[in-house]
């Protein structure tokens, strides 16, 4: 991939590194999606997490252990008003949801990165997390024929339908091996 395939808000946090193989990839029969696949404003469900407490403080104790996240008595005298998730935390649940509902199945050849993340309410014990993407952008490469970008707007809400978490990531997937390239 080079830098030309990105958007230009992306290609200043590109890091380079070798390139990978040109040699197609060994998709097995297990992957059904493709970048082909992705439709521009096709909204997908990727299913829900219930948090917990314990899992709140395994995580911050172990990566973001600010007192919010990580101890309940001093969360409670924060200006959460109790104990919270770490964003990051979120983002974590996020990802493995796509994992779950889509990302397994895909062609998916990583991500050069997120343009844009943002926490608009704090994750809460008890809360049911549901994750969702938008597919809002898809491009061909264009230094590699097997390979396509994909913009993506990720949401994470809650039980009342509050958005906890939103980001807009690009993703690079294989193309189907039998497509024509210029799609």
């Amino acid at each position: 991939m080079t830098d030309q395939d990105l958007p230009s808000s992306t290609q200043e946090m590109i890091v380079p590194v070798d390139e990978p193989s040109s040699e197609p990839a060994p998709w097995g029969p297990e992957i059904d999606f493709f970048w082909e696949d992705f439709q521009v404003g096709a909204v997908t469900q990727l299913g829900t997490h219930l948090m917990t407490a314990e899992e709140i403080l395994e995580f911050s104790r172990s990566f973001d252990p600010q007192p919010f996240h990580a101890d309940p008595k001093l969360a409670e005298r924060s200006v959460f008003h109790g104990l919270i998730a770490s964003g990051w935390h979120s983002a974590a649940i996020w990802m493995r949801l796509y994992w779950d509902g889509l990302l397994h199945r895909a062609a998916s050849l990583g991500s050069p990165g997120v343009d844009k993340i943002v926490w608009l309410a704090p994750v809460r014990p008890g809360d049911e997390l549901t994750a969702s993407m938008e597919v809002l952008d898809t491009r061909p490469s264009q230094s590699q024929p097997t390979r396509g970008l994909v913009q993506i707007k990720a949401e994470l809400t809650d039980q009342d339908a509050v958005v906890k978490l939103r980001m807009t990531a690009w993703g690079l997937f294989g193309r189907r091996p039998d497509s024509e390239p210029g799609r």
